[in-house]
């Protein structure tokens, strides 16, 4: 099989777009039940300090990623795994409940189609090799963290750390830099958006991002080394001062409601990953030209 997608480049294009339908069907529950998790979590923390009994809900039950099966928030009726088939399932249901015939939210295939594109991305721009498969693993992590920030405007501590932790070991064999490189980049990735949020808040008084921004950015700096930063912070600036400003026109949004910056931080980063040699490259040269 190894051999086949090695010389068979559809083989293998297709076969990481149909797992990655299924990651991407799996991303919708990460991105749904770790804040739940996390709430849950706090509360039992705040009420050990407190020294106060943990008194559930009795509709609260205990979940985790793989428990309880998934089920309609309409009517709460468990989904069939017949019905569950990523993108599938959504259109032959005509984007409804098959019980309560409510309508299914557009996020659920929207995550697994956006988790598809990208993977089919990052596998044609590596091929058929190891690097492919953390690249693979990097994405699937931005995808969920993306739309949590989205949803909560956190960046849960159990993703962005292990995955930190992770690109670290990863380049202990020079993956995707060297490990000198990789350690400089996490510290200075944490390090440089630290001191911008405390010096932002010593001028204004408002804090102007959340500590998760910072763990993010060194996670960046530990998979693509220190090199990779400037860019990756450029890109995630520039994305979302424009794109607030538009909220802001267009929408009318409140200047002072805050944006979650890890889905644009997390673009500039999954951008870094594919193409910051060549960015660079053609930045340098349009600097010589002018």
């Amino acid at each position: 099989m190894l051999q086949a997608f090695s010389e068979n480049t559809p083989l293998y294009i297709f076969s990481v777009a149909l797992l990655s339908l299924l990651v991407g069907s799996f991303l919708n529950v990460v991105i749904h039940r770790i804040p739940i998790m996390l709430q849950r979590a706090w509360r039992r923390q705040c009420l050990e300090v407190l020294e106060q009994p943990d008194i559930a809900s009795p509709e609260e039950e205990n979940i985790s990623l793989l428990r309880p099966r998934s089920r309609c928030p309409q009517c709460g009726v468990t989904i069939k795994a017949i019905e569950n088939i990523p993108l599938l399932s959504f259109l032959l249901l005509k984007g409804r409940c098959a019980r309560c015939k409510k309508r299914i939210s557009l996020r659920y295939p929207i995550v697994e189609a956006l988790t598809a594109v990208l993977s089919i991305v990052v596998a044609w721009r590596f091929g058929f090799n190891y690097v492919t498969v953390w690249a693979l693993l990097l994405t699937w992590c931005l995808i969920a963290l993306s739309f949590i920030d989205l949803d909560h405007q956190i960046l849960p501590d159990n993703i962005t750390i292990p995955a930190l932790w992770f690109g670290l070991l990863l380049n202990t064999v020079g993956v995707f830099t060297d490990l000198q490189s990789a350690v400089f980049g996490a510290v200075a990735g944490y390090v440089s958006l630290w001191l911008v949020f405390y010096g932002f808040k010593l001028l204004t008084g408002k804090e102007g991002m959340g500590f998760g921004d910072f763990k993010l950015f060194a996670l960046f700096g530990a998979w693509l080394g220190w090199q990779a930063l400037p860019l990756i912070i450029l890109l995630s600036a520039f994305s979302g001062a424009v794109i607030g400003i538009l909220m802001v026109i267009f929408q009318g949004r409140d200047r002072d409601v805050p944006i979650p910056f890890g889905p644009y931080l997390s673009t500039a980063g999954w951008i870094a990953l594919l193409w910051s040699e060549e960015i660079t490259n053609a930045y340098l040269q349009f600097a010589r030209l002018t």
